[in-house]
């Protein structure tokens, strides 16, 4: 039947040969793409045709009405009469019928082809919108699933190359890359709209939808993350929160594929467009954990958040995955030891702008934490404060000296001080006889300052070891330098 279509080229067909049209949307189910320029909306052979495309039609009334509709030339796709403007006995037949427009899909590269037929596809999606958001026609079974058909062929596409596989340099920092924007987010956008309309609107009958909207689906959408244009994740980010909310049977299926999406970017490609957002998504599912807290929800944390900390592109979705860190230690206290402890594992060694982050991160982690867990990891967390506070990256060092700052913290250094401050003594000395930057020099005192009003006699205590340390050190260094010039006075009498 397609040979004869490509054959007869632009041929007027007669109306009397319906096996001469082809039903757009059974093609479309494979290709996801009409790049032809003979387009043709098949009305007449739908109730045979499209039986494979878009299910079954068992109304024989509604098979009927739309075998009755006049059939457009080839070539052009016909803009059908608005719904409001039908007879309510044809609405759900003309929906299908809109449905079935809203299948092409365009070549938008070419902004000067087709303009007529995208222009009609738009109208009629927003049309499609309209009707769904204002529920002015209660949508049939048979056009829910028909509708989330061409939702799918819309969306679930093939994506463009990430701009780094187009230039071939993997070296290329995600953050310095340039935004793509999708050519078809003219139509895109009402698609999306349309899905999430319908997922929000109160007509909609989850029992019935959850048939359409099933794991598969599920799985696309979160593929879909991928997208390089921040609009389309948005969308995404709304929808399948939403489908979250509505659909309780897909939430342990949703939390277990997010999780395996980090897995796979954090152990393998440290690339992904979309894992902001899906953090995001995370962080109202996780304001909602009940308490006590499941054990699968901190292997969670354990297994993948924590370790979301470990790609270099961190910067890119920090302030979400701070978050979401920070929900779990306010939902369940007891976890901070082993956030703070998975922090101390991941921080940075070289990466000075990943560590102010650390930073920040870990302040707001002690802001929720409690004196016994403070005292479970505060000697490590503290040496590797020390290592900070003697960064020679002024920055490091003025977020470390800004923990002074937090009335919480510096209670819980308070309590703790005659451990705490042993451990950064000899960092707070050092930076104020030698640290370069004015800034650091000045908040280090105030700290100093802190301490010495704190515990005046375990200061002293502190200054005197610290004393005794440097002296010792002095002495090493003077044996040191005598033995080589006994050593050099050696050499030159055996020469």
């Amino acid at each position: 039947m397609l040979n004869k279509i490509i054959k007869r080229g632009h041929k007027k067909v007669p109306k009397s040969d319906p096996s001469d049209f082809v039903v757009a949307a059974s093609g479309n189910r494979s290709s996801g793409s009409v790049s032809t320029s003979n387009v043709v909306v098949n009305h007449a052979s739908r109730g045979a045709g499209a039986g494979a495309g878009f299910g079954m039609m068992n109304n024989s009334t509604h098979q009927q009405t739309m075998m009755s509709a006049a059939v457009p030339a080839p070539g052009t796709i016909e803009a059908l009469p608005m719904l409001k403007d039908v007879p309510m006995a044809e609405r759900q037949s003309f929906f299908f019928r809109k449905l079935q427009v809203c299948c092409y899909q365009f070549d938008f590269n070419d902004t000067m082809k087709m303009v007529r037929e995208k222009e009609i596809k738009r109208q009629t999606l927003a049309e499609l919108v309209d009707c769904v958001q204002s529920n002015s026609l209660k949508i049939s079974e048979i056009n829910q699933e028909e509708m989330l058909k061409m939702i799918s062929v819309n969306i679930f596409r093939c994506l463009p190359p990430a701009s780094h596989e187009n230039t071939g340099s993997e070296n290329v920092e995600p953050e310095e890359e340039e935004q793509y924007l999708e050519v078809s987010w003219p139509h895109l956008q009402l698609v999306y709209e349309l899905l999430l309309r319908y997922i929000v609107s109160a007509d909609t009958d989850t029992k019935v939808a959850k048939r359409f909207i099933d794991h598969s689906f599920v799985l696309k959408l979160l593929d879909s993350f991928e997208s390089e244009d921040p609009r389309e994740r948005e969308y995404l980010k709304t929808i399948l929160h939403r489908i979250y909310g509505k659909f309780m049977v897909h939430r342990p299926f949703i939390r277990k594929a997010i999780n395996n999406i980090f897995y796979r970017f954090i152990y393998e490609t440290e690339r992904h467009s979309g894992i902001g957002e899906l953090l995001e998504i995370l962080g109202s599912i996780i304001n909602g954990f009940a308490l006590p807290m499941k054990e699968e929800h901190k292997l969670f944390l354990v297994r993948a958040l924590i370790p979301l900390h470990k790609p270099k592109p961190i910067a890119m979705y920090h302030q979400q995955l701070s978050y979401c860190i920070v929900q779990f230690v306010e939902k369940d206290y007891k976890l901070c030891d082993t956030v703070i402890r998975g922090l101390l594992k991941y921080w940075p060694v070289t990466n000075c702008q990943k560590e102010v982050l650390f930073l920040g991160e870990l302040e707001e982690v002690l802001e929720a934490t409690q004196a016994a867990e403070f005292q479970r990891c505060m000697v490590p967390l503290f040496r590797q404060v020390a290592r900070c506070l003697n960064s020679p990256h002024f920055q490091v060092a003025e977020r470390a000296l800004f923990l002074w700052n937090n009335e919480h913290v510096v209670s819980l250094i308070a309590q703790n001080r005659n451990v705490i401050l042993p451990i950064i003594f000899e960092a707070l000395e050092k930076n104020i006889r030698s640290h370069w930057n004015q800034a650091v020099h000045g908040l280090t005192v105030n700290v100093r300052k802190m301490f010495l009003e704190m515990d005046a006699d375990l200061f002293e205590d502190c200054q005197k070891q610290y004393a005794e340390k440097a002296a010792r050190a002095t002495d090493l260094e003077k044996q040191r330098e005598l033995r080589w010039q006994r050593l050099a006075a050696a050499a030159g009498q055996g020469g």
